[in-house]
């Protein structure tokens, strides 16, 4: 089987980005591009700067305010007990989180999601920290088959495995799965997907029944499995510079 580098499917990127007095999250993928600034006094999180550049709902912009609301002067260390996930674009709200773990760090990091297209129903999926492979995977649908270690484990009860790793590897994992269930997508029609009042009611702010029937989906999927371009490859250029 050819490399995942080099087989059709699902790429996602997350970049974040610290500095003194604030850390910047940014995230793309085949069906959003966006980015959260947290600016903090070292502990608490005085300013939330959402960015929608890309998505898939014509209501996701309204999830901004909603992040600025959940995370204005919370603790960088409660933000992952913040709560309100489902409420907010889970998107937007992850990366709030992301951005809070990191907010004191001394360096930029990459995080790489890569999920193969299915063939013959077994797809792959990977993990890599700054190039380097973290964890990889091969699923039948939402369950792992391989590495033995996780085998037979559903990507949705993947919580008690979770709690036994390294808080890094952890934040990898969580990414991993994050990503797995995105990459989904790709194999179910698009007309499956257009009507938001049909999607898991409440799943996410666009999902939300009051807003939801409101909800129009956006045309606007990228390929990055072609070669012909790379997820935040702006981004890079800066931090290559």
């Amino acid at each position: 089987m050819a490399a995942i580098d080099d087989q059709p499917g699902f790429r996602r990127r997350f970049i974040v980005t610290p500095e003194p007095g604030r850390v910047r999250t940014d995230l793309e993928d085949d069906y959003h591009c966006m980015s959260v600034t947290v600016h903090h006094d070292g502990t608490v999180a005085n300013l939330i700067e959402p960015a929608m550049t890309r998505v898939p709902w014509t209501t996701c912009p309204g999830a901004e305010v909603q992040l600025v609301q959940t995370f204005t002067g919370v603790a960088l260390a409660d933000f992952a007990a913040r709560g309100e996930k489902k409420a907010n674009c889970t998107h937007l709200h992850d990366l709030a989180v992301l951005a809070a773990a990191h907010a004191t760090d001394d360096a930029p990091i990459v995080f790489d999601v890569l999920a193969s297209d299915p063939v013959d129903g077994v797809r792959c999926a990977e993990v890599r920290r700054n190039g380097e492979t973290l964890f990889a995977w091969s699923l039948r649908g939402f369950t792992i088959l391989a590495p033995p270690e996780q085998a037979g484990m559903r990507l949705d009860d993947l919580q008690p495995w979770l709690e036994t790793l390294d808080p890094k590897l952890r934040e990898a994992a969580r990414l991993l799965r994050w990503g797995a269930r995105m990459a989904n997508g790709r194999i179910i029609p698009m007309a499956r997907q257009s009507d938001a009042t049909k999607m898991l009611a409440g799943r996410c702010y666009t999902f939300q029944p009051d807003i939801a029937p409101k909800a129009i989906r956006f045309d606007n999927i990228r390929e990055f499995s072609d070669g012909t371009a790379e997820p935040l490859a702006e981004r890079i250029a800066v931090l290559n510079k």
